[in-house]
């Protein structure tokens, strides 16, 4: 993911001025994330270094939805409609 690219998910889902590390900004940074190791997979699918890093952020992105839905649920399902998570 380029600079630009992730400046825009930072500013489209950030809640204040300055904010970077929210949990709503460290979801859709890692959604991103996982759409571009998943398009690399569906390029090479024998790339075993690739899955086991694609397995790794979607248990980093898996927690911190765990932990937003713990504490608000309403900014979860917020976020997880904005980003198409739930279907």
């Amino acid at each position: 993911m380029d600079k630009e690219k992730k400046s825009e998910i930072i500013t489209q889902f950030r809640l204040k001025e300055n904010d970077t590390g929210s949990v709503e900004v460290q979801v859709a940074l890692l959604t991103g994330r996982i759409s571009g190791l998943t398009e690399h997979l569906k390029l090479y699918p024998r790339d075993r270094h690739t899955r086991h890093a694609l397995h790794g952020v979607i248990g980093k992105q898996r927690r911190l939805l765990a932990y937003l839905s713990r504490t608000d649920a309403r900014r979860h399902y917020s976020l997880a409609s904005r980003l198409g998570l739930r279907k």
